[in-house]
């Protein structure tokens, strides 16, 4: 069974892109992140004909979360218990369903901004509240990961260059801290393998020719119960998806399974 998470910077921009990849990487679940439209507009049909079911839960704004299944959708729930607000909103940033004998969440994480942001302590008050929702999901006996875009780089070797980021956010140790206690819940890191470069990491900003210089960071996390990690066979970051026109600055994390 194959299983991935995508950041796909806009589904309207990257539709195209979404569903040759889905053609040619035979994937089984897909969580997707950051759509960038509403739910109604979400391209359910196109999903279809091309063999997969559609969870989504969107604004039309800077967020937005999806999942993809060939091998069945059922149990979809939206947010998270206790999911904090931000502006007096409940943004679509979680949604979790059983997908055949597996239980994932797409996540998108908040940005944090910057340590002196509002949405700096928004970011850890939604890790705080995807802790405790996600120790339900990790004890209760089926394979789970929680996978997507956390904005956080679990250690200095997860960056290409922690003095340039020193002080910022997605290296604090408030947000490690916070993350590490989203793994305490009961889920390990699924660590990718490096495949062209010695660091798998999945995204690559725009600016600077980031990318050929690969300048990137890990930020695209699957936290996997002990049933879901065990049964891992491969783990490994499609770089080549990153590249050419029209291309997300994250690149999709995929996950083989043994099941």
């Amino acid at each position: 069974m194959r299983v991935a998470t995508w950041n796909i910077n806009s589904l309207k921009a990257r539709l195209d892109r979404v569903l040759a990849w889905l053609d040619a990487a035979g994937a089984d679940v897909v969580c997707l992140q950051e759509l960038k439209c509403a739910t109604a507009d979400v391209p359910a049909d196109a999903f279809a004909a091309a063999g997969y079911e559609t969870a989504a839960w969107g604004t039309g704004r800077w967020n937005g979360v999806a999942i993809l299944s060939r091998v069945g959708l059922t149990d979809i729930r939206e947010g998270l218990t206790g999911q904090p607000q931000f502006g007096g909103e409940t943004e679509p940033r979680a949604i979790a369903a059983t997908c055949g004998p597996v239980r994932v969440q797409s996540l998108y994480i908040p940005n944090g901004r910057d340590t002196a942001d509002p949405h700096f302590p928004y970011k850890l008050a939604f890790l705080q509240a995807l802790a405790a929702d996600a120790a339900k999901d990790a004890a209760a006996g089926v394979p789970f990961a929680a996978m997507g875009d956390y904005n956080i780089c679990p250690t200095d070797d997860d960056l290409w260059d922690i003095d340039a980021w020193t002080g910022t956010t997605h290296v604090t140790a408030d947000e490690r801290d916070a993350l590490a206690a989203v793994q305490a819940a009961g889920l390990a890191d699924v660590y990718p393998r490096a495949l062209k470069y010695d660091r798998p990491f999945t995204f690559w900003d725009y600016r600077n020719l980031d990318f050929p210089k690969n300048r990137g960071m890990r930020i695209d996390l699957a936290l996997a119960n002990p049933a879901f990690k065990d049964a891992v066979t491969d783990a490994y970051v499609d770089r080549n998806e990153r590249k050419g026109k029209g291309a997300s600055d994250h690149a999709p994390l995929v996950v083989d399974l043994d099941l």
